[in-house]
């Protein structure tokens, strides 16, 4: 079962190490297809057209399924409480987690505060 977005889907924890090596920076949004977290994908998939932001990939994560784990129990994570949990990876390591719904305003600031060029 893969989100209804127009991102990249990432499966599995591998698929996720593998993306976050290979690139240097990431964003990735683990949720459900749910009135919190449907306005950040979009937010993202608007993002990632603009090509303003050519320099980070843009991804989302089922936070239903065991491979889920990797953000579920990052440390970054803990005390968590709502939907989606949206990490930013740069250069392996997660630089920025954040919960619940974030707005367009929130998420530019984010974006260009640890992945700036």
């Amino acid at each position: 079962m893969t989100l209804q977005t127009n991102l990249q889907h990432v499966e599995t924890a591998a698929g996720l190490e593998k993306l976050i090596q290979e690139n240097e920076n990431v964003m990735v949004c683990c949720g459900r297809m749910g009135p919190m977290c449907v306005p950040v994908y979009a937010i993202m998939e608007d993002l990632e057209k603009s090509g303003k932001y050519d320099h980070i990939v843009f991804t989302d994560m089922l936070f239903d399924i065991p491979e889920a784990h990797i953000i579920r129990n990052a440390p970054e994570c803990a005390g968590f409480m709502g939907l989606p949990f949206t990490v930013y990876y740069k250069n392996g390591k997660i630089v920025e987690a954040t919960s619940s719904i974030q707005n367009l305003d929130m998420v530019i600031d984010i974006l260009d505060d640890v992945f700036a060029k």
